[in-house]
């Protein structure tokens, strides 16, 4: 699948997109609203390219799946291909930052995790990953940039990278180890706090620190 990659500045790349690498409880504090364990080790899952679909337009909330919760996540753009790499080869595979949201079938996830079964349904449907345009890294602490979600005003998430349990060259590494990350692929680097449902007509803003800024409302 080819994705028009869009940057602020205006240009685009033409990559293949063939995966979106997640990072699953990468913030206590999500971890702990969830009732769920903190874990040891990066807790890695994948999104399909069938998955993304631009912020820019309004994105499609499923109406007859059960409750649908955002998650707003710092996105990384790969540019090179990425085969067991340490943490600077991971810093110089880096063509942009921006936002993903990692919209979740959250009453669908909770029946599979009680049957023990994957929740791949739950996290990878059509249109589950609305991606933003991305930013140089150059502009960019990755260590210390703030992530902010406004619903219909309200502000709902605001977290900062450097409360990750695993900083993000470190999960590039960390998966690259476990699957070859190329051109085009994105990675979710994790939620902060204050994820919750997401219905049709509602308006969101995202922010990351103050690089970055993107309306979108879910349709």
């Amino acid at each position: 699948m080819v994705y028009q990659h869009q940057f602020d500045d205006g240009r685009t790349v033409d990559w293949p997109l063939g995966k979106v690498v997640c990072i699953g409880r990468n913030y206590a504090a999500h971890a702990a609203e969830l009732n769920n364990p903190i874990p040891t080790t990066p807790l890695l899952f994948i999104k399909p390219a069938s998955a993304v679909v631009s912020m820019a337009e309004p994105f499609r909330v499923p109406r007859d799946l059960g409750e649908v919760h955002f998650e707003t996540e710092l996105a990384i753009l790969i540019g090179q291909p990425l085969t067991r790499a340490d943490e600077a080869q991971a810093a110089e595979a880096i063509a942009g930052v921006g936002l993903g949201l990692d919209l979740t079938l959250r009453d669908l996830q909770d029946a599979l995790k009680k049957a023990g079964q994957p929740w791949e349904k739950a996290k990878s449907f059509d249109g589950a990953c609305p991606l933003s345009s991305f930013v140089s890294p150059d502009t960019i602490n990755l260590t210390d940039c703030q992530i902010r979600l406004h619903v219909n005003g309200e502000l709902r998430q605001d977290g900062n990278s450097s409360q990750m349990l695993t900083p993000v060259l470190e999960l590039l590494s960390y998966a690259s180890h476990f699957f070859t990350l190329n051109p085009g692929d994105v990675v979710l680097t994790g939620t902060p706090a204050g994820v919750g449902p997401v219905r049709p007509d509602d308006q969101l803003v995202v922010e990351l620190a103050d690089q970055l800024q993107v309306e979108t409302r879910a349709s």
